[in-house]
Formats: C-alpha cells, structure tokens, sequence
C-alpha cells in the first residue's frame, strides 16, 4: 500500500514555555501510527538555540516516543539522508524561514525531506516550520514588513502562521491574496494545526476553544477568508 504523505502544519503555539498544553504533539505524534515514534527536532530557523532544542525534550519526555534532533550549525550527521529516513516524525521549529531554506537547501536537506514525505514520515512544525512546506508563505524573516516567500512547494498554494496573535499577520495576508501577489491558501491561528494528507487539507484541530484554522483565495480584487471547521483537542 502507498504511504499517505502527511504534512501537519502549526499556526504557533505547538510547545508552549510551561510545557501545560501539549495536545499537538500528542496530535503530531499520534499520526505516525507508532506506539514508541521516533520523532526528530529541526531548529535550524533559530539558529539550533538551546532553548528551543531543549523545550523540545522536555514535551517529548511527557509521551512514549525516541526523540532527537538534527544540527545544522555543530556536528552534523554524515549520513544525512539515512538520518532523516530513520525517523518516523519531523517536527520543525519557528524562526528565520528565509535562512532557514537557505541552510537546508545547502545541505541537500531539502530532498531529503521530500524523500521522507513521499514514503510516509510525517512532517510538519509550528510558524517557520508550518510554512516552509507550501508553495509560498508570509514571513517576518527580513526587518521591516511583512514579505511573500517562496518555499518548498511539496504542498499547493500558501500559508500564514500566527493568524489572530500578531496584528499585522492577518491584513498583510488578505491584502497579498486580494493582490495577487501571492496564491490563495491557508492561514492558522495559534494553537491551531491544520493536517494535510496527499498535499489535500484533511483536518483543522486545536489545542484550545477559539482558535481557528481559515481558508482564503482570491475573488476579483477581494481576499474571499472562510473560517475552516476546526476541532478542539481536549481540555488545555
């Protein structure tokens, strides 16, 4: 049987600083239909920080899974590809996405990644690690406002993380898509994941009431935003 590509793509919020809501990657882990998953941090948009590796582990110590993580500025894996093939879940952190492709594309990464979807690992990760997978995405890499990115394309269209928690996010989005200046999409708020099998949207799930995921495309000269259905998790 063909493995289902899924890529599970996180508006913000995916490893909270308190560690007190982790649905997400309850969620994210869930997916690889593994009891113990092996589950790999990416952090390369923040420069592999500590801060972000290690937030990392101590979410994964709360489930069953083998986690790990991939450098890309200290001591990298030789054998890049068979690291990455190994691994039953990418997750991918937020940061500077721009830099981010930069260094992967550097080291082949980008390919490999594409292998590992293609043959079912899943993929996926919160703001820099939400849209690097589409076509294009709204980023705040380089100073000043916000730009149009392209990125990696293994998903159609565009994508726009951080949707009701950073003010500019949202209008930036509508004015691009009515413009044209950038594909129609998908945007998500905080706390939100929206789950994509074989490069179709399948769900749009929550780690809190509220939060939504959203779809826009392009009327005329209009942004046409439809609220996506989006179920909650469970109890923050």
């Amino acid at each position: 049987m063909k493995p289902k590509k899924q890529i599970i793509a996180i508006g913000g919020a995916a490893l909270p600083m308190d560690l007190d809501n982790l649905l997400l990657m309850d969620y994210f882990l869930k997916q690889t239909g593994k009891r113990k998953p092996k589950i790999c941090f990416i952090g390369t948009a923040h420069g592999d920080a500590d801060a972000g590796r290690l937030r990392f582990y101590a979410g994964a110590s709360q489930f069953s899974c083998k986690p790990a993580h991939l450098p890309l500025f200290a001591r990298t894996p030789r054998d890049l590809e068979s690291f990455v093939l190994e691994q039953d879940a990418i997750f991918v952190g937020g940061g500077n996405t721009r830099s981010m492709l930069a260094v992967w594309r550097d080291w082949g990464l980008d390919v490999h990644l594409r292998n590992a979807w293609e043959r079912g690992i899943v993929l996926g990760g919160w703001s820099a690690g939400s849209i690097c997978w589409f076509d294009e995405g709204i980023t705040d890499s380089v100073a000043g406002p916000l730009t149009v990115l392209p990125c990696l394309g293994f998903i159609k269209g565009s994508n726009c993380p951080h949707y009701d928690s950073e003010v500019l996010r949202r209008p930036t989005y509508r004015r691009q898509v009515a413009g044209g200046r950038i594909a129609g999409g998908y945007a998500a708020d905080d706390g939100v994941a929206l789950h994509f099998i074989d490069g179709r949207l399948a769900r749009a799930v929550a780690n809190r009431r509220g939060a939504r995921g959203w779809q826009l495309r392009r009327d005329g000269r209009r942004a046409i935003e439809r609220a996506l259905p989006t179920r909650v998790l469970g109890k923050p």
